[in-house]
């Protein structure tokens, strides 16, 4: 079974498709299309899977995710609770409807760099991803000419490429397209759930009914990251939605995200995320006296 295949529906007449999704919860299944999607957060927090990339998601965010890659926007649990939903506006099109020759404009080479290398997904960032929220919200509304005029535009704010932050290696996508979609997505749904928590390489293997040295390379060669590797980016990406609440000790939430003791901790947020979690809370301006943290804590 593959990656779940996802049907963008289209009238025939449509050169591109837009979207507005206002839901308790985002489709939170490992998914695939042939669209390029554009995708804009409005209201909803999560972690977004994309090929190889694992990060959070917040309103505002402006996410382009390439044809056939897989990819799952997965909300944090208080989605879906005490009427708390989630919506996104996306944009889905397919680049050959346009023709090569369209590509081939001269006004277009400054999207070349965007086509070429849209396979691998892309995180707007700057004043960019503000401007396509807004074109976003336009585009609802608009019909014929203007709906393309402004479709246009929406593809202008891809021209810069220092606005472009690549998410993961285009490779990836061929590898994924074999996946055992539905043993995949028990795995993810699984550490989403208990990434808090010990988990045995033997238990996640179980589940996925391999052995563990089979676990491991089937993980791997689809994923590129061993399952170790995997789980403690889940864990620091929860720890950094914990710190940013300015509610918690160090300590007490490297305990929540799944650690077993604060210098394991320590090592790995600073691996993942550049710097000790104390210099993370700096640099955001938490004032640390308040929230107890002392040199011995991180």
């Amino acid at each position: 079974m593959r990656v779940i295949p996802f049907s963008i529906p289209k009238d025939t007449s449509e050169a591109f498709r837009v979207q507005v999704d206002e839901l308790p919860r985002l489709y939170d299944y490992l998914h695939q299309h042939p669209e390029i999607q554009l995708t804009c957060i409005i209201e909803s927090e999560g972690t977004l899977l994309a090929g190889d990339y694992i990060g959070r998601f917040v309103p505002g965010d402006v996410f382009v995710l390439g044809s056939n890659q897989p990819h799952v926007f997965r909300n944090d649990p208080v989605y879906g609770k005490k009427g708390k939903n989630a919506k996104t506006i996306s944009l889905f099109f397919d680049a050959s409807t346009f023709g090569e020759t369209f590509w081939n404009l001269p006004e277009i080479h400054s999207l070349k760099y965007f086509i070429r290398n849209s396979a691998a997904g892309f995180r707007l960032m700057g004043k960019q991803k503000e401007l396509v929220g807004h074109l976003l919200n336009q585009i609802i509304v608009e019909k014929g000419i203007q709906r393309l005029i402004i479709f246009l535009k929406i593809l202008s704010c891809f021209e810069k490429r220092k606005s472009l932050q690549v998410l993961s290696g285009s490779s990836i996508n061929k590898n994924l397209k074999s996946y055992d979609g539905k043993r995949l997505n028990l795995v993810l749904e699984f550490t989403f759930r208990e990434f808090h928590r010990a988990i045995e390489l033997s238990e996640i293997a179980s589940l996925a009914n391999l052995t563990p040295q089979a676990f491991c390379k089937y993980f791997k060669t689809r994923t590129r990251k061993t399952y170790v590797q995997f789980l403690n980016e889940i864990r620091i990406q929860h720890a950094v939605r914990l710190l940013n609440q300015e509610a918690e000790s160090i300590a007490s939430i490297a305990y929540q995200s799944g650690f077993a003791n604060l210098s394991h901790f320590n090592r790995t947020f600073k691996a993942l995320i550049g710097m000790a979690p104390r210099n993370y809370l700096e640099q955001s301006g938490f004032n640390l006296n308040v929230i107890g943290i002392s040199e011995a804590t991180g």
